[in-house]
């Protein structure tokens, strides 16, 4: 699949479902993407920072079997090497990885994403090339240790309208306050804990999908 085929995939993308399995009670990893599969998720982050990167090598080869057949997009968080080993789709990139120039060079048929914590990082992220940038955290989170402070629901509004690539949302978001996002103009939402940690993973990534694609039923605060 080409670089153009894989933004057209992106564009239909609502729930945007990332790993961790020490945030999935007892669940592999595996499992998870299972169930966010079932569920109807377009896509999936593979995201481990506790394991070493052969393990997480090996475990994107698995992940990268399943999703191919699903037709599920696959994306590794900051490492771009096993990106291109395995044959992701895409590679998401934080403040202190690999600079988006030379990702694209190393990987012009990848999509690349960005994580950005305000309108300054988010512009210059556009401006270097990145197909999608990620504002947040949104709300206070256990997922990311050493980010900025939480910028709150008004920040995708006030950033994904200064930019004109395709954003995420992410940080603490979950049921109870994903309204809250999708009234300030998220349509691609990224989640942890809510998928992760969900009963039911399947049930829960139909209902978040519905509820992202329903639209805005209030302003929020």
């Amino acid at each position: 699949m080409d670089r153009a085929a894989r933004l057209a995939m992106f564009q239909q993308v609502d729930v945007y479902p990332v790993t961790c399995e020490r945030l999935s009670w007892g669940r592999t990893n595996l499992e998870v993407l299972q169930g966010v599969i079932a569920g109807g998720a377009r896509i999936i982050q593979l995201r481990e920072k506790d394991i070493s990167r052969r393990e997480l090598y090996q475990m994107a080869e698995k992940f990268r079997a399943v999703t191919a057949a699903a037709r599920v997009l696959l994306i590794i968080n900051d490492h771009l090497d096993i990106a291109m080993g395995v044959g992701a789709d895409g590679v998401h990139l934080g403040q202190d990885d690999l600079p988006i120039p030379a990702a694209r060079l190393l990987a012009p048929h990848m999509i690349l994403g960005a994580s950005t914590h305000s309108l300054e990082e988010a512009l210059r992220a556009q401006e270097e090339g990145a197909d999608y940038i990620n504002i947040g955290p949104i709300f206070p989170t256990e997922t990311k240790e050493g980010v900025a402070q939480a910028l709150g629901p008004d920040a995708i509004r006030t950033i994904g309208t200064r930019v004109e690539v395709p954003f995420t949302a992410m940080g603490g978001i979950n049921q109870g306050n994903i309204d809250r996002v999708i009234a300030k103009g998220a349509t691609k939402v990224a989640m942890v804990t809510a998928i992760t940690q969900a009963e039911d993973i399947a049930g829960a990534v139909r209902d978040l999908r519905n509820r992202i694609r329903s639209g805005p039923k209030g302003e929020g605060d």
